[in-house]
């Protein structure tokens, strides 16, 4: 897994990098780890994917961050914005969606009036 944690890559930046690793090292099964404002997750996703990343790590509700980020709206992406791209794409990702419910209810129990 590649990892920004303080919310600073681009799709630029992402899109660069996973072009060059993949073509250097394309036995590796490269994966990612993002934080993002809200504006700037969709995006971040769709570079990655467009670069033939086909493993996030997501937190439901996009809960968590870096107490270092310059931003306090950086959190982790949202599993339900990656799973949403994907819907729209068509590509099936096996996530069981009972399961996903009973965590996103389960989620908003304990994060409830915080932010991210």
């Amino acid at each position: 897994m590649l990892a920004d944690t303080i919310g600073v890559s681009t799709p630029e930046s992402i899109h660069m990098l996973y072009q060059n690793l993949n073509k250097h090292f394309p036995h590796i099964d490269l994966g990612v780890h993002l934080h993002s404002t809200p504006q700037t997750m969709l995006a971040k996703i769709q570079a990655a994917y467009n670069s033939g990343c086909q493993r996030f790590d997501t937190a439901i509700g996009g809960y968590g961050g870096c107490p270092m980020a310059s931003d306090k709206l950086t959190g982790n992406i949202a599993t339900e914005v990656l799973l949403s791209f994907l819907q729209e794409r068509n590509i099936n990702s096996q996530v069981d969606q009972t399961a996903l419910l009973k965590a996103q209810h389960y989620s908003s129990q304990i994060f409830h009036g915080r932010s991210n």
